[in-house]
């Protein structure tokens, strides 16, 4: 029997997933890399710490299945989105460190877009609002202030790419330099009606043409690897929230899902219109199936600190030894005591868009424990992602159904049950919660024939619980307006 294996790339850790043809795990491995903050609102990584670590879990992965090569039918990609590498195409060595999506360096050359009237233009075409958050902006500071990146841009001889890029560089063997239409749709680069590169924003950016990767469709052979001990196909790439998107099986207009990683990402699949958000979320490519398919788009709210939230209550404060103890400590009381933590760590997403926002917590009395704390934070990721929901239903002129959730804090059901209860809709978890990989396994499957087709697909999605709300509306109003009245304070701290 054959495997898909997907390479897993998120913001804290790289990870490999073994599937098999019904959508089941067979085997998973896992490592942490270093996150660097070299001054405040600064986040870097090592890209090479990336590969490394990407690879190690491959091979390890395949170790621990008793499975080689020849088992393997075909690699996807998934990835952190908008972190932004630039490295030399002769020797394939990084150019400083990779910038990160959660970055907030570029704040200031945003507001100047704003100020020159820039906006509209770059919303018109990308879909995405002008913010810190996205690739062009971090690309543009690298021409500016590293010197080699100046150099190696003039010489022609400079790549950037996302992470699946760099990926795909280094599997390859330096060999292909490509992108897929989602993670294209993330750099503010790109034309997301056209489906191309966009002169107008190359050029408002500094960024040459030569830099830039080939876009290619999310689904279908991008090139091969030997690294692993035989050939093997990368025929699927797709950030992570639309992998999510697509192994969460919404690939009908109107259905919506939610994971739960450092951040919290919230997609309504739109289908092949494109929705222009009236509420400031986001328009964004969902992806492009091979074969000439038409592109598909999503309307998505990015919320930028969800789990991060939990891995500062352990490392930064340090109330629990280890991120699953959060919902046994904050099951210790029955509510907040009237404590709102609003994670505004990194500024605030969706629908705000503010990037000077910071972090708070409010209603703290005498009697405040850590278990309201704790309490405070998973319900400040729960508000967050409401918040979301009532612009994204406003805009699509639909009411929810219900809610699809997966990732490493779905697992988690005191905060589920408070979502449900927050949204007044159901909160459906399925039974295989790695969606962001299996939505990549998924694209590499159908673009080498190991699936057939999407309906296939479709009949191995199964529920593994439904949150019911149960909170009656009295109550949500008071909450929510104790939420709004904590989020006002945060702005523009």
């Amino acid at each position: 029997m054959k495997y898909i294996l997907a390479l897993d790339q998120g913001t804290t850790s790289s990870r490999s997933i073994l599937f098999d043809h019904t959508g089941k795990v067979v085997a998973t491995a896992q490592r942490e890399f270093m996150q660097h903050y070299p001054q405040p609102g600064w986040v870097e990584h090592d890209a090479e710490e990336i590969w490394s670590t990407q690879l190690r879990t491959a091979k390890e992965v395949l170790r621990k299945a008793k499975v080689t090569a020849k088992d393997i039918a075909a690699i996807g990609i998934t990835n952190q989105r908008e972190t932004t590498v630039a490295w030399d195409r002769k020797t394939g060595k990084p150019v400083g460190k990779a910038i990160v999506w959660q970055d907030r360096r570029t704040a200031g050359f945003c507001d100047k877009l704003k100020s020159k009237g820039a906006e509209s233009m770059i919303r018109h075409k990308t879909g995405l609002v002008v913010d810190a958050y996205f690739s062009a902006t971090k690309l543009h500071w690298m021409l500016q202030h590293v010197p080699e990146a100046k150099a190696l841009a003039k010489a022609g001889q400079l790549a950037f790419g996302t992470i699946d890029s760099w990926l795909l560089w280094n599997l390859t063997g330096d060999q292909v330099h490509a992108t897929d239409v989602s993670n294209a749709s993330r750099t503010m680069l790109y034309d997301i009606t056209t489906g191309a590169w966009d002169e107008e924003l190359l050029k408002l950016f500094g960024v040459p043409a030569s830099v830039l990767p080939e876009v290619k469709a999310s689904s279908g052979v991008f090139g091969e690897t030997t690294l692993l001990g035989g050939s093997i196909p990368i025929a699927g790439i797709a950030g992570d929230q639309q992998a999510a998107l697509f192994g969460q099986v919404c690939t009908r207009p109107g259905m919506v899902k939610n994971t739960y990683g450092t951040g919290c990402f919230m997609l309504m699949h739109t289908g092949t219109k494109r929705i222009a958000s009236g509420n400031n979320l986001l328009t964004t490519v969902a992806w492009q199936l091979g074969g000439g398919g038409a592109l598909e788009y999503a309307v998505e709210g990015s919320v930028f600190i969800a789990g991060a939230v939990v891995q500062w209550l352990r490392d930064g404060l340090g109330i629990i030894k280890k991120s699953s103890d959060v919902e046994a400590l904050a099951a210790q009381v029955a509510d907040t005591g009237g404590v709102y933590l609003v994670p505004a760590f990194a500024g605030l997403g969706a629908p705000h868009w503010d990037q000077y926002a910071r972090g708070l917590m409010c209603g703290i009395t005498r009697g405040t424990t850590r278990a309201h704390i704790a309490r405070a934070a998973l319900e400040g990721i729960a508000f967050q992602v409401a918040d979301i929901l009532n612009a994204m239903q406003a805009d699509a002129g639909v009411r929810l159904r219900e809610l699809r959730v997966d990732g490493g804090a779905s697992n988690n059901n005191l905060m589920m049950q408070f979502q449900a209860d927050l949204l007044g809709v159901p909160v459906v978890r399925p039974v295989v919660t790695e969606t962001t990989a299996l939505g990549a396994a998924y694209l590499a499957g159908l673009g080498t024939g190991y699936w057939r087709s999407q309906a296939e697909i479709a009949t191995q999605w199964q529920t593994e619980r439904r949150f019911e709300p149960a909170m009656k509306a009295a109550q949500r109003k008071v909450l929510m307006a104790g939420w709004n009245r904590a989020l006002e304070r945060t702005k523009g701290a």
